[in-house]
């Protein structure tokens, strides 16, 4: 089907096509002048016409037999017709004939070379060697113009390609004089074939320039044009390296001029790239290829000084391979310069490469001519067949990777075939080849040449089919301004390349005559010309780097939004902010919302392109900056409609935060420039990225917040609608309108995939139609909700709304519980499981329960008479049919539904009736024997275990394949329910015989422990998690149980091993439980975790082991064997070690002891300097504003500083227990005398840390004090400021305190040091807000200046006397404060007083 339509658009553009060229073909033949011309170009349509018919219809034929191989052979024969129609319809066109004569000059001058001799010499051997250096120079020169003429008219073009064959001519006979001259077959032969490679390549050139006259659009066109005049390039100078002997130096140079000639069209409007490197990859290479260019030139300067010819040369091929190096380089930056620029469209890469196609098949028809030449020797047989060999493999793998690349049916099976036929052909030339090079015979040479023909065919028409149009590339479209900027790096490489070509020139002439000073002086000159060309390089390479013009405009384009946003800020704050009327809030919001979410899509691209596609910079970053001015637009125009004064803030506060994101996104972009190499502009574009991202989110949540709060809803109606025809799962009514809607979409669009799943799975049919049925009514229902709840949130006093939501939300509850019926009604069996499960986990929770009264010697029986006999057969018959019921389970799980079920209600019916009558069979036994009741009830808790895992596995395998491995699942817990079940019944009758009731328990214990270990080994992780002390102190219960273990296995009495079976069941199940939580806590690593499930495997291994010796003494009590109880007993305690060892390491340094005073310091500490930090926030936006203080402004503040007080005074109280305990421990060492320094003056410092702290508590006190004082308008800033200083400072000393005082190790002591930094820096944020204030306040006063002579006169003496006043009360308070500090100064220690200075 999909060949059919292929082909039938291909027909259809085909005949489109047609239409197009019957038009065109009628333009030309009017334009043209020359009656025939037109005649023919009408004529060669026609033929197009009828052929194209044929093959419409032989296709149509092809597509009815697809099979049939003659019509198959009929398309292809008239396809082939076609082409050549074609062909002779395009050799029509003005110019083509010109073309066309000039290719079959060439064609007849090669013949030539067909001759089997070669004429005699008519020329000296300098002579004809000069001859083939001036018309090779003539050859390239040619070429050169044809590229440009190609480019041009056709007239232009037609002079160029005769002059071309001309050259050639010339060339040609030029070459075969020089053959003639040679002084080998061998040689001679070299220099026919690379005359031949020559002809070739000279047919391609004229072949290509012509494709790119016809269509200068045409894909790829210019690439082939280029490469083709490259190619003849080469091959002139194989030839000349050949077979010329000129004067040692000249070769070089005359090569190297060919070459600069060559490379000179990729400067002609770079278009496409020239290559794979990056733009910073230009400049690197830019620089390398300069730095040996200026090594060459100087060596070619020296080397015509030194007459060292030979280096001479050296230098010279070095120095064009640099110039080259540097022409493509500066190709390459100009296309990237120009692509860059946000009005070019970029290109993009085609399926193939033609020019790779191109140059393969080029490289095996000339390879093809050596084999078949009959002078080749068996060398170069092996050459072209080693270049065929590897040019047809590269075809084949091209190919591949174009089938596998194009979605095109037609052309992906094309390639594989044409791949195929290239294989084959290939296979059959290389076995002739083989037979060649064993006997050089005229009869293997002539299948040689058969085999050949195949293999060309193939590769010409895989080449033209690659050709097609629609697998090119697709080349650039620069702007004007990327024209403008490339212009800079063009004018520069040209001058470039002129300058080096007449250095080269310069220099092939003075190394002949070195004695020639002007000569010299036009050396320097060019040399100075082509340096100052490759700064200019270098420097317009460098300012026209892509992406920094963008990012300039870009930053100034933000900055602007950032300062209107801060504009707007300062309306908002006085209230004076305009409403925009011309727009709804709801049109705004959804402007906004767009603009952030388009901002938060162009992160990632920005930050790609900013560390390695400088291409792609500019791009994104005009992007970028295109959609902030929406984006402040929507911002400013939603915040002056937002009722709430906190709301507009807060959006305003997020939308400056955002530009301010991407402001120094866009720095770190242009410092990266899409430079893959500057790793330090990479980490600042990663924070940069972040940072915009965290923007990006913050004010996203905030605009989704306030679409719920005012009541858009249409996109949640839509998500909604969109989940109809998915299905999902459950929907639940939240507390606010807003939210709710919100919630139901989020909660409706949950249940699509799991309500599609069930309803395919369910059984029988009936029931997915009613599930898909139940849920389509509940999204419909969904739907009239939330639009109800939109219509009541912008209306809210709208009663009939209202009504209708009430309504809505009872019908959306009725449509729930419909859907949870129907589902329920599809799996009867899962739920019945559900119901067993949850019935036996309440039955093992009361076995829990009894288990601890029979400990207790509390677990009566109901009748003094009753014995255990009257209940052990119901015991063991209840036991039986829960054995049936176990095998009901497992062949439920492969059953129906209505079979699941029964087993699941019979097996909890059977476990509750057995838990019962083995309660009473326990009691019966009575309180004098309680663990006997314990390891009766222990039995059966783990027959309950054991069918809870049961049913959960059931519910999980039901329906499943009996190949899946929830089957193997539910096998294994039947196992280990049958295992349980006779564990119980062998308990059940040992609980009357003494003898081995013991034993029994062991067993069982044994049997019990080996379970619980299996589950701890699971890869389940823990639904809960436990600390490392809990695991610990579950760890003590092993050993007492261990010793106890030793004690019965050496006394061998059956009450002490029946108390140590029950024990041990019990530590051992707490500590697996234990270990595996506190292991899959979030803070242990992966080692740790290892070593703690390692350990706990081998520990409880090891008592399996002990208990296992236990049983064996029981039964043969030696003294040799309760000798190894010590070694078994051994062996666990290491375990334990181990254990106890790896929960200490699970600890590590983050966890603390929330008991510990200095920890409890430490967080009060940091909590009071929050709120301090929050108290000075307060004052600063509070102080400035020359408003009256209101009682509601104050209070904020009064209770932020009430906070601190509070915080500080907790920490302080700490801080007393902590310095306490401290100065004890130092007084019992010595370290620290009893009795205060001086005990008639108790100083500062003479009880240490306890006095430190006391210090801190009033210094806070004071401040609290005077910063509610200050608020309230009862005290000055003055007051608040000292206040602050003193508790920094009182904080500073407490810090020396601890330093001096305790240990420098202690990590609490370190974060008690840092929790006080953080005092001290808040108090600090404070002292700067009350003076900022202060000086507010000071700016915010107006002086009244009297205008009177005698008044004013006084009013400046009083200003004088007062600040004389003052300055005086200065320096008395300077004194004071230092008297003060002299006398405290006195109790300091030595060690403190070093710490002071």
């Amino acid at each position: 089907l999909r060949l059919n339509l292929s082909t039938w658009v291909a027909a259809r553009e085909t005949a489109q096509a047609l239409k197009t060229l019957a038009q065109a073909a009628r333009g030309v033949a009017a334009a043209t002048a020359d009656p025939a011309t037109a005649s023919a170009m009408l004529d060669s349509a026609r033929e197009v016409m009828d052929g194209s018919t044929m093959l419409i219809s032989e296709a149509k034929q092809a597509l009815v037999a697809p099979g049939d191989s003659e019509s198959q052979q009929r398309l292809a024969q008239v396809a082939k017709s076609v082409s050549h129609s074609l062909s002779a319809c395009v050799n029509c066109l003005p110019g083509q004939k010109d073309v066309d004569m000039a290719l079959k000059n060439i064609g007849e001058a090669s013949k030539k070379l067909l001759m089997e001799t070669i004429p005699p010499c008519s020329k000296s051997f300098q002579e004809a060697q000069s001859d083939l250096n001036q018309t090779a120079a003539d050859l390239n020169q040619s070429a050169g113009d044809v590229v440009h003429a190609s480019k041009g008219t056709s007239s232009q073009l037609a002079d160029a390609s005769g002059k071309f064959s001309e050259d050639f001519d010339e060339f040609l006979d030029a070459g075969i004089e020089m053959a003639g001259h040679t002084q080998s077959k061998e040689d001679q032969f070299q220099v026919i074939g690379n005359l031949k490679n020559i002809s070739m390549a000279s047919s391609k050139l004229l072949l290509a320039a012509k494709s790119l006259s016809v269509d200068p659009g045409a894909a790829n066109a210019k690439g082939l044009l280029a490469a083709a005049a490259r190619s003849v390039t080469d091959s002139i100078n194989q030839l000349i390296n050949l077979c010329t002997q000129q004067a040692p130096g000249q070769k070089e140079c005359d090569n190297a001029l060919r070459e600069l000639e060559a490379v000179r069209g990729l400067l002609d409007n770079p278009n496409e790239p020239v290559n794979d490197l990056s733009y910073f990859d230009c400049i690197e290479s830019v620089m390398e290829s300069s730095k040996v260019l200026g090594e060459s030139m100087a060596g070619i300067s020296h080397n015509c000084k030194t007459g060292d010819v030979p280096s001479f040369g050296d230098c010279v091929s070095v120095a064009s391979k640099a110039l080259c190096g540097l022409t493509e380089a500066a190709g390459q930056a100009s296309y990237l310069v120009g692509v860059s620029d946000p009005n070019s469209q970029t290109g993009h890469q085609g399926l193939v490469d033609p020019v790779q196609f191109a140059r393969a098949n080029q490289a095996i028809q000339m390879a093809c001519q050596n084999l078949v030449d009959p002078g080749s020797s068996p060398s170069q047989v092996l050459s072209a067949a080693t270049i065929v060999a590897k040019h047809t493999s590269a075809l084949c793998n091209a190919c591949r990777l174009a089938s596998s690349k194009t979605a095109n049916p037609v052309a992906k099976r094309h390639f594989v075939q044409s791949a195929k036929e290239v294989a084959n052909s290939t296979a059959s030339l290389v076995k002739t080849i083989k037979a060649l090079d064993g006997d050089f015979s005229d009869e293997n040479r002539e299948k040689c040449r058969v085999a050949t023909a195949p293999l060309i065919e193939a590769v010409d028409n895989l080449t033209t089919f690659a050709s097609n149009p629609e697998f090119a590339s697709v080349p650039a479209l620069i702007s004007r301004e990327g024209s403008a900027a490339q212009v800079p790096i063009l004018q520069s490489a040209r001058s470039m390349l002129d300058s080096s070509t007449q250095l080269l020139k310069t220099a092939r002439s003075l190394v002949m005559n070195p004695k020639d000073p002007p000569t010299w002086s036009l050396l320097a000159s060019y040399s100075r010309t082509v340096s100052d060309s490759i700064k200019s390089l270098i420097t317009a390479i460098r300012d026209k780097a892509p992406g920094q013009r963008e990012c300039d405009s870009a930053i100034d384009s933000i900055n602007k939004c950032i300062r209107d946003i801060e504009h707007v800020s300062l309306a908002a704050i006085s209230q004076n902010l305009p409403t925009r009327d011309d727009i709804s809030l709801e049109a705004l919001q959804e402007q906004l919302m767009s603009s952030v979410h388009e901002v938060g899509h162009l992160i990632e691209p920005i930050s790609t392109a900013a560390k390695g596609e400088a291409a792609q910079l500019g791009h994104k970053i005009s992007q970028l900056a295109s959609y902030f001015e929406p984006l402040h637009s929507a911002a400013v125009g939603m915040a002056s409609k937002l009722m709430h004064h906190q709301q507009q803030m807060n959006l305003l506060d997020q939308t400056k935060t955002l530009a301010e994101s991407a402001l120094q996104m866009l720095y770190a972009a242009k410092e990266g420039g899409g430079n893959p190499k500057a790793a330090l502009a990479h980490d600042a574009i990663a924070e940069a990225t972040q940072l915009m991202r965290e923007a990006v989110d913050d004010l996203m949540v905030t605009l989704n917040e306030a679409a719920s709060e005012v009541g858009i809803v249409g996109g949640m109606v839509d998500s909604i609608a969109d989940s109809m025809g998915k299905m999902t799962k459950s929907v639940s009514g939240p507390e606010e309108l807003g939210s709710l809607a919100s919630q139901v979409t989020g909660d409706y669009s949950q249940l699509a995939l799991q309500g599609h799943l069930a309803a395919a799975t369910a059984e029988p049919e009936e029931i997915g139609v009613q599930i898909k049925l139940r849920v389509q009514e509940l999204g419909h229902g969904c739907i009239v909700l939330v639009q109800k709840a939109g219509a009541l949130q912008s209306c809210p006093s709208d009663s009939i709304t209202k009504r209708e939501l009430i309504e809505g939300a009872r019908v959306v509850t009725e449509k729930v519980s419909m859907v949870l019926s129907v589902l329920q009604a599809g799996n009867k069996g899962t739920q019945a499981c559900i119901t067993a499960a949850s019935a036996v986990s309440g039955i093992i929770a009361d076995l829990g329960t009894t288990i601890m009264f029979a400990s207790a010697s509390t677990l009566n029986a109901e009748t003094d008479t009753d014995s255990f006999a009257d209940h052990r057969e119901n015991i063991l018959k209840t036991a039986k049919a829960l054995v049936e019921d176990t095998k009901n389970l497992v062949s439920g799980a492969a059953s129906g539904q209505e079979k699941l079920a029964r087993a699941a209600q019979s097996s909890a019916t059977t476990i509750t009736q057995l838990t019962d009558v083995v309660k009473l069979g326990a009691a019966s036994i009575g309180p004098d024997d309680p663990e006997t009741q314990v390891v009766l009830l222990n039995a059966v808790k783990d027959v309950a275990k054991a069918l809870g895992e049961l049913i959960g596995a059931t519910k999980c395998a039901a329906g499943k394949a009996a190949d899946d491995s929830s089957m193997f699942q539910l096998k294994s817990a039947a196992k280990v329910m049958v295992t349980n079940v006779t564990s119980l019944l062998k308990t059940v009758k040992a609980v009357e015989d003494e003898a081995t009731r013991g034993t029994r328990a062991l067993e069982a214990t044994i049997e019990c422990i080996r379970q619980e270990l299996t589950v701890f080994q699971s890869k389940d992780t823990p639904v809960k998690f436990t600390t490392p002390e809990e695991f610990i102190r579950m760890t003590k219960g092993i050993t007492t149980a261990t010793a106890k273990a030793v004690a019965a296995g050496n006394s061998a009495r059956q009450e002490d091993v029946i108390s140590t079976a029950n024990l041990s069941r019990k530590v051992i199940a707490d500590m697996l439980t234990a270990c595996k939580q506190a292991a899959y806590h979030d803070g242990v690593s992966e080692e740790v975790r290892g070593r703690a499930l390692l350990y706990g495997t081998e520990c409880t291994n090891g008592y399996i082991r002990l208990l296992e010796h236990v049983l064996q003494v029981l039964q043969r009590p030696t003294a040799e064997q309760k000798q190894h109880l010590a070694v078994f007993s051994k062996r666990v305690a290491g375990a334990v070690t181990e254990l106890i060892q790896t929960a200490e390491a699970m600890k590590g340094t983050e966890w603390v002891d929330p008991e510990d005073p200095t920890v409890i310091a430490e967080t009060e500490l940091l909590g009071a300097a929050a709120s301090i930090e929050a108290a000075a926030k307060k004052l600063e936006q509070l102080k400035p504003r020359a408003k009256p203080k209101q009682a509601d402004e104050s209070l904020d503040f009064e209770e932020q500083i009430l906070e601190a007080a509070k915080s500080i005074a907790a920490a302080t109280s700490a801080l007393v227990k902590s310095a306490s305990a401290a100065q004890r421990e130092l007084v019992a060492q010595g370290k620290v005398g009893s009795i205060p320094a001086n005990a008639e003056d108790d100083g500062q410092w003479s009880q240490g840390l306890i006095s430190a702290a006391r210090m801190v508590a009033a210094a806070t006190s004071n401040l609290c004090e005077a910063a509610n004082a200050s608020v309230q308008g009862h005290a000055t800033e003055e007051k608040l400021i000292s206040s602050a200083k003193q508790v920094a400072a009182s904080t500073a000393q407490l810090l020396v305190a601890c330093k001096v005082k305790a240990d420098q190790d202690s990590e609490a002591m370190k974060r008690l040091q840092a929790a006080g930094n953080a005092v001290k820096r808040a108090s600090d944020n404070l002292v700067k807000a009350a003076q900022k204030a202060a000086f507010d306040k000071a700016d915010d006063e107006n002086v009244v200046v009297k205008t009177k002579f005698v008044g004013g006169i006084a009013q400046i003496i009083a200003a004088q006397e007062e600040m004389l006043r003052k300055e005086r009360e200065l320096e008395e308070a300077r004194k004071k404060l230092a008297q003060i500090r002299q006398q405290q100064y006195k109790f300091l220690p030595s060690e403190l007083r070093e710490d002071e200075d």
